[in-house]
């Protein structure tokens, strides 16, 4: 796993409050206190802030705002990992298991919801 995300994987874990991280002076650490809807609502908001710089990007060919949204739905999607005692490594893993896959068979194995 990258350097960045194991760094970044352990920051945030640090930040709930379980494990000391305080509301009042750390932004994650106050997103783990509201709980799982506010930490969902950002990554909804990140998600479409990343779809709507990609439109744009097609237009102006500007893709600096799709690497900045992207980086921000990235992070936000740690905080959920972490939430939930799950790691990037874990989503490394889930990826290699699929390699090789077809997306259209990897997706008809699932089970039903």
């Amino acid at each position: 796993m990258s350097t960045t995300l194991k760094r970044l994987a352990e920051v945030i874990e640090s930040r709930k409050p379980a494990n000391g991280g305080d509301p009042e002076k750390s932004y994650v650490a106050r997103l783990f206190a509201k709980g799982d809807d506010a930490i969902l609502k950002k990554i909804g908001e990140e998600a479409t802030e990343t779809v709507m710089a990609a439109k744009d990007a097609r237009v102006n060919g500007d893709t600096s705002k799709v690497l900045y949204e992207c980086a921000d739905l990235w992070f936000h999607s740690m905080v959920l990992l972490a939430q939930f005692d799950l790691t990037p490594q874990d989503v490394l893993n889930e990826l290699a298991r699929r390699e090789g896959i077809s997306g259209i068979e990897e997706k008809a194995g699932r089970k039903a919801d």
